[in-house]
């Protein structure tokens, strides 16, 4: 990525700060979303859906992490807790073109608990350092985490230190924080992400005693605005579902985050972009309902939103269904 804005806002590898990132949400941030998402803003972090390393060691490994360049920065983010499948996972996600790899230890989900990866593993800080360890060893780009302010009852401050100082000696020097901790037995992921109270004042804390890490704050967190007061006490802000559910927060991102131009597209222009995009996928055997699904939130706050919803919902998954669908539902909210 050319290097156009302001210095202060690049890595001297001249990829832009992660001053604003989209958070890996499953089934949510797959490939589609990415290129999407993309053309709203050229310099936002986009992070993979979680991949288990299970999934790509021995599935299928082209459906898991082909990405389209364009969707540069990305990162892939994994979950596992075996250092060795760890390791090769992050080798390969380097040799696949992955500028960042995500370790998660944030996602309470029982499945993810049953694996022994996850949010559970913030009671294990060691295993976590040996982890980010065994990655940073066998590539050359970041290795990450992103992880909670704590587990049930392991929530004290301290102990949240204890965490970040011991992944911090593995070398790792990116910490994304959840501002909320997980109630691991009782609650479910939703739950998870709205009933605990958001503590941005113990992530703002963690970054003055540890200023010379990069940290990241995450949750709860609905537009630019919200997240500007963030950047600056801390090194970037993570925004999760309202970046999905109204994808167009992103498109002054550029502008107002970068200090650089947005890629300036209307709502329209950025449909119109995505029509060769689909055609690609419809040759290849795909669905339209496979990326239209992405697009729903786009209007959102616009008179005629709810009819382009109820317009792609209703036919993007009958078999003739193509890029037209969405120049038809454009009628309705220009």
């Amino acid at each position: 990525m050319q290097q156009d804005v302001n210095s202060q806002y690049f890595y001297a590898n001249g990829l832009p700060k992660r001053l604003i990132s989209v958070a890996p949400m499953l089934d949510w941030t797959d490939r589609h979303d990415r290129y999407f998402l993309r053309l709203l803003s050229k310099n936002c972090w986009l992070y993979s859906e979680m991949v288990t390393t299970g999934a790509i060691i021995y599935g299928d490994k082209q459906r898991h992490l082909d990405f389209s360049e364009c969707e540069q920065p990305i990162a892939l983010q994994l979950g596992g807790s075996d250092p060795q499948d760890l390791a090769k996972c992050a080798k390969l996600g380097e040799a696949w073109g992955y500028n960042e790899i995500n370790l998660n230890v944030g996602c309470p989900s029982d499945r993810v608990q049953s694996g022994a990866f996850g949010a559970c593993l913030m009671a294990k800080p060691q295993l976590v350092s040996d982890c980010i360890k065994s990655m940073r060893d066998v590539v050359d780009i970041d290795v990450t985490v992103k992880h909670r302010i704590g587990i049930d009852d392991l929530d004290s401050y301290q102990l949240l230190c204890d965490f970040v100082g011991k992944v911090a000696e593995s070398g790792c020097e990116t910490f994304i924080v959840h501002g909320r901790k997980a109630i691991l037995g009782g609650l479910s992921p939703k739950e998870n992400r709205d009933i605990p109270p958001l503590k941005y004042d113990t992530v703002l804390q963690l970054k003055k005693d540890f200023p010379h890490l990069e940290i990241i704050l995450n949750g709860g967190i609905q537009d630019l605005e919200q997240a500007k007061p963030f950047i600056g006490p801390l090194d970037g802000v993570m925004i999760g579902r309202a970046a999905y559910q109204s994808p167009w927060i992103l498109s002054q991102c550029d502008s107002q985050i970068y200090g650089g131009e947005d890629q300036g597209y209307s709502r329209a222009q950025i449909i119109e972009k995505m029509l060769p995009y689909i055609d690609q996928h419809l040759a290849r055997g795909g669905k339209l309902k496979h990326i239209s699904r992405h697009l729903l939130g786009l209007f959102q706050g616009i008179p005629g939103a709810r009819k382009w919803r109820r317009m792609i919902s209703e036919n993007a998954h009958l078999p003739q269904s193509n890029g037209k669908l969405l120049v038809d539902a454009l009628d309705h909210v220009r």
